[in-house]
């Protein structure tokens, strides 16, 4: 609903299946609220070579990208090192920052939001199942139902009061399971 150019990325680290999930979502989440909109997807094969992120971002915004999601850890700091480079062009281009509040490092200037995994509800989670007596230890896995993951609080510095509804409205579609979000 931002897009201005109607052509969203998403740069991945290594192709695997959980990266997978977080193009699959992404690119599944952007053709619900726009169908017009052209996907473009760039994988680096590395979580840890910001260069690399650096030139996969390069080629997206060059292609007309204009929001970039990235799933691809520090692979990702190029990423935002390239829409930097671009905004102080003139050039209006976006970052989805991934697993926490990346406008905090990268600022608000070029972060549009974040996808965050909350591990602070995890803990809590842990340490009241300990308190309970009924930790069972193992793994699980926290969703939007459990309040696992979302999105950053800072998300209203750039993200519009509309959008933000609307992603209300399709979070509440997915922990009632309306919508069955695709992995694959």
């Amino acid at each position: 609903l931002t897009t201005k150019t109607n052509k969203i990325g998403f740069v991945g680290g290594m192709e695997s299946p959980l990266i997978k999930k977080f193009e699959v979502g992404f690119r599944e989440g952007v053709k619900a609220v726009n169908p017009d909109a052209q996907f473009i997807s760039n994988y680096t094969g590395a979580f840890d070579k910001p260069d690399l992120g650096k030139a996969a971002a390069a080629t997206l915004y060059n292609e007309g990208v204009d929001i970039i999601f990235h799933a691809s850890g520090a692979t990702g700091n190029g990423v935002f090192n390239e829409a930097s480079a671009r905004k102080k062009q003139g050039q209006e281009v976006w970052v989805i920052g991934v697993d926490k509040d990346q406008s905090l490092e990268f600022g608000d200037e070029i972060t549009l939001t974040s996808m965050i995994k909350k591990v602070d509800e995890a803990v809590k989670r842990v340490n009241q199942e300990v308190v309970d007596g009924t930790f069972a230890g193992g793994s699980e896995n926290l969703t939007l139902k459990e309040n696992g993951v979302g999105i950053a609080d800072t998300s209203t510095a750039n993200v519009s009061a509309d959008t933000l509804a609307k992603v209300e409205e399709y979070k509440e579609k997915i922990i009632n399971g309306e919508i069955k979000v695709p992995t694959e």
